[in-house]
C-alpha cells in the first residue's frame, strides 16, 4: 500500500497555560496542506516493493538509511535530499508499528519512506507519516480500528498525531489531541507557504521562550475563524511567534513580506520554521462553510 502523507498548517495557536503533566493547553485549528507530501509505502515482508527500485535509482547512496528490528519484525528505509539525520528506528512511522503490535499480532512488515516534506518547520510531516502509518497497517491487516480508536492511539506518538488520522479541518484544544470538526474551507483562495533555508526551529526551544497567558476578553480561534479571512489580521495570533521571531529575526521579515505581496492574513505554522500566506482576489468571502 502506498499513501502520500501531506502537512498541516495552524490556524492561530494560543498556549494558555502549563499542565501538571509538563505539556501546555493549546487553542489551535489544524488545517491539511498539500503544499508538500511524502511517499509512503508499508507491505508485508513477503510483497514486492514498487517505490524501492526508483528509491536507489534517484537517490545517492548517502541519502539513503536503513533499519532493521533486532526480532526481524519491522524494515525500514528512509530517502531524502541532503540524507537521514535521525535513527531510522526512532521514525514514527516505526513506533506506530510498535504500537499496534503490543495489541496485535502483525506480520513482519517492511517500511518505504521518501521524505520531501521539511524537518522542522511546524508543518507536522513525520507527525503525518506516523499517522499514515498506523491508518495503512490498520487496513493492510484487518484490524478493524475505527478512527476514534485510531487517533487515541496516534496521541501516544506526539500531540498533532491524531489530527492526521482525520485530515480535515479540526480544533485542537488540550495539548493538541482533543479534536472537534471545524466547518472551513480555503479552496477559493491560494495559499503559499515558505519555508526558509538554514531556519529550523525545534520545539523545545520554541516552548522555551512562549509565555503562556489567558486571553481574557479576546476571541477564541474558532471565533476569529468564523468571521471573514480579510478580518484575521491581528485577531489570528500564533503566541510562538513572539518567542520566535526575536531569535530567528529572517521569520518576521518573511511574514511581512508576504503581507506587503498582498496576503490577507500571514502568520507562522506551529513552532516555526514555517510561514503562510492566504491570498485572495474575492471579496468579503469568509472561508466557511454555512
Amino acid at each position: 500500500m502506498i499513501t502520500h502523507p501531506g502537512v498541516k498548517l495552524n490556524l492561530g495557536l494560543r498556549v494558555l497555560g502549563k499542565r501538571p503533566d509538563g505539556y501546555h493547553d493549546l487553542d489551535t485549528l489544524f488545517y491539511p496542506c498539500d503544499a508538500f507530501s511524502d511517499t509512503l509505502e508499508i507491505i508485508t515482508g513477503d510483497d514486492y516493493s514498487r517505490t524501492s527500485a526508483s528509491l536507489f535509482a534517484r537517490y545517492d547512496p548517502s541519502e539513503i538509511v536503513q533499519g532493521l528490528e533486532e526480532d526481524g519484525s519491522v524494515m525500514i528505509t528512509i530517502a531524502r535530499k541532503g540524507g537521514v539525520d535521525w535513527d531510522p528506528l526512532k521514525d514514527l512511522t516505526v513506533k506506530a508499528v510498535r504500537l499496534l503490535a503490543e495489541h496485535h499480532k502483525l506480520p513482519a512488515l517492511k517500511i518505504y519512506l521518501e521524505k520531501t516534506s521539511p524537518v522542522g518547520a511546524g508543518l507536522g510531516g513525520g507527525s503525518a507519516d506516523g499517522a499514515f502509518a498506523l491508518k495503512m497497517v490498520n487496513e493492510i491487516c484487518a484490524l478493524g480500528l475505527a478512527e476514534e480508536d485510531l487517533a487515541s492511539l496516534a496521541a501516544h506518538l506526539g500531540s498533532d498525531c491524531p489530527f492526521f488520522i482525520y485530515d480535515r479541518p479540526m480544533l485542537g484544544s488540550g495539548r493538541g489531541e482533543i479534536l472537534t470538526p471545524f466547518d472551513l474551507d480555503l479552496s477559493a483562495y491560494e495559499v503559499r507557504v515558505v519555508v526558509p533555508e538554514g531556519i529550523a526551529v525545534s520545539t523545545a526551544e520554541a516552548y522555551r521562550g512562549v509565555q503562556a497567558r489567558q486571553p481574557e476578553g479576546e476571541l477564541s480561534v474558532a471565533e476569529v475563524l468564523s468571521r471573514p479571512v480579510a478580518e484575521w489580521k491581528d485577531r489570528l495570533v500564533n503566541d510562538f511567534e513572539a518567542s520566535v521571531f526575536p531569535l530567528h529575526p529572517a521569520l518576521a521579515e518573511i511574514k511581512e513580506a508576504l503581507y506587503a505581496d498582498g496576503a490577507l492574513y500571514a502568520a507562522m505554522s506551529g513552532s516555526g520554521s514555517a510561514l503562510f500566506g492566504i491570498f485572495s482576489d474575492a471579496q468579503d468571502n469568509s472561508g466557511i462553510n454555512r
